[in-house]
């Protein structure tokens, strides 16, 4: 599945306030960038996925509900990224959505 230009449009729409904001479509989905540096993931089943290494803001989105990103390789090793789920406020509210992509972005620095 890939993602429409509704969806494109919406992600741009809910990161709006980010500085220098540019997308990139990447493997199906779309990679969400601030002044060049990657904070968000729109996946290809239009889940939003924020960048969090493990470390403080990592645990804040643990405590908020949010589940890291983890897949099975083709051996059947789990495996995880440094990405974590969005929590659903974020995705009706552009201010909390960019107040989380400004935290991830610190958290990365």
């Amino acid at each position: 599945m890939s993602l429409s230009e509704a969806d494109i449009a919406f992600a741009r729409e809910l990161f709006a306030d980010m500085p220098d904001l540019s997308t990139r479509k990447m493997f199906g989905g779309l990679g969400i960038y601030s002044q060049g540096t990657i904070f968000a993931l729109l996946m290809s089943d239009s889940r939003f996925m924020i960048k969090a290494q493990d470390g403080p803001f990592a645990d804040r989105l643990a405590s908020m509900g949010c589940e890291k990103w983890t897949y099975t390789r083709k051996d059947g090793a789990a495996s995880s990224m440094p990405y974590w789920n969005m929590p659903d406020a974020a995705l009706d509210d552009p201010a909390e959505a960019c107040a989380l992509a400004q935290d991830a972005l610190a958290a990365l620095r």
